[in-house]
């Protein structure tokens, strides 16, 4: 089986972090479940590994409201314009505070060997959004969007 740490991370999100479950079956479990369904335990370890990440930045807090963002080249060879013209859109939009944006940025930056398309974007930019405390406004509107429930821009 072809998968990557994206495709365990689609997984997961579709299967335990989507529903608001009380008590989450232990990290051994659910590594095991995914092994079980095919995926390999490197990819599931790195995927994981991203999780854990992620959940380390929740203490990050916004200092400067609008602050402008300049990409740098390592940025700019994984996110293509229209990756990063969606980003600022996101963030113009309110849908992204400059906080949450450097993570979506460091997640993506994560993915170290994954391409990233417009899909993977959004649904990466879904999962930081989940994993924010006091985001279910962002996280509501951004899921719109990952679904194609209202058109992504409004001119």
């Amino acid at each position: 089986m072809k998968e990557n740490i994206f495709d365990v991370l689609m997984y997961l999100f579709e299967n335990y972090m989507e529903d608001e479950v009380e008590i989450l079956p232990d990290s051994e479990i659910i590594k095991t479940e995914l092994q079980e369904a095919g995926f390999e335990s490197r990819e599931v370890n790195k995927a994981f590994d991203w999780l854990e990440s992620l959940s380390l930045q929740r203490a990050i807090k916004p200092t400067v409201p609008h602050a402008f963002r300049i990409f740098c080249s390592e940025e700019k060879a994984k996110l293509d314009l229209e990756c990063l013209d969606f980003i600022m859109f996101l963030e113009h939009s309110g849908i992204l505070n400059s906080a949450n944006r450097e993570i979506v940025i460091d997640r993506v930056m994560a993915l170290e060997h994954e391409e990233i398309s417009m899909e993977k974007l959004k649904w990466i930019v879904l999962m930081v959004l989940l994993s924010q405390p006091g985001e279910e406004i962002a996280f509501s509107r951004m899921e719109d969007i990952v679904y194609d429930l209202v058109p992504t821009y409004l001119h």
